[in-house]
C-alpha cells in the first residue's frame, strides 16, 4: 500500500474513531493521518500466500497470522501501520487506547512495491523495529523470487536473504519458508 499527502493533525484517540469510520484504511504518525491506496493484484496474491504459508507451519502452535485488515500500533514511535501479514505468538495484546490495534507481534511482512519498497525498507521498518515483542520483519519482493528477513540478535538487526529454490529460516519462530 501506498500513503497519500497527510490529512490535518488528530490526536490519537480522534485517529481511533476516524479510522473505525473510514472507508480506507490510514496510517499514523505523530497526529498526522496518511491515506492507504489499494496493491497491485500480484501484491495481494504474494500477501495472502505468505499468509496461508504462515498459518499452515504455525498450526497447532499458540501463533496467530493475522491479515492487512488488522493495525499494528507502536507506541515508542506513536505510529499505525497495516502491516500485509503480521504474527503474534503468545496471547494478542492490543493498545490501551484501542483494541483492535495490535502492540506484540512476533513477526511482520511487507510485500514491496515500486511505490513503497524505500518507505518499507526505512522509515516503516524503523517504526517496526521498535517493538520490543518484534523478532523479525520479513520483506517480500514482487519483482524476483526473493525475500530479505531482519532478523533481531540482541540489540542489532541482521539480514538473511532467500532466493529461488533456497529455504529461509525464521529462527526466533522456529519457522522454515521455501
Amino acid at each position: 500500500m501506498n500513503a497519500s499527502a497527510p490529512r490535518q493533525k488528530m490526536s490519537y484517540a480522534d485517529y481511533v474513531a476516524f479510522e473505525r469510520e473510514a472507508q480506507t484504511k490510514h496510517e499514523y504518525l505523530r497526529g498526522e493521518v496518511f491515506a492507504m491506496t489499494g496493491g497491485t493484484l500480484e501484491h495481494g496474491r504474494l500477501a495472502m500466500r505468505v499468509g496461508l504459508l504462515l498459518g499452515n507451519a504455525l498450526e497447532g502452535r499458540p501463533c496467530r497470522v493475522y491479515s492487512s485488515d488488522v493495525r499494528v500500533h507502536v507506541a515508542a514511535t506513536d505510529f499505525d501501520g497495516y502491516p500485509d501479514v503480521s504474527v503474534v505468538c503468545g496471547d494478542p495484546e492490543t493498545a490501551e487506547e484501542d483494541a483492535h490495534a495490535l502492540i506484540n507481534p512476533s513477526l511482520v511482512i511487507e510485500v514491496l512495491s515500486d511505490s513503497t519498497e524505500a518507505y518499507d525498507r526505512g522509515q516503516k521498518a524503523s517504526h517496526y523495529r521498535r517493538i520490543p515483542s518484534l523478532k523479525a520483519y520479513l520483506l517480500v519482493s514482487q519483482h524476483e523470487p526473493l525475500l530479505e528477513l531482519q532478523v533481531r540478535r540482541g540489540d542489532r538487526w541482521e539480514i538473511v536473504e532467500a532466493r529461488a529454490g533456497e529455504r529461509l529460516t525464521i529462527e526466533p519462530l522456529e519457522l522454515e519458508l521455501a
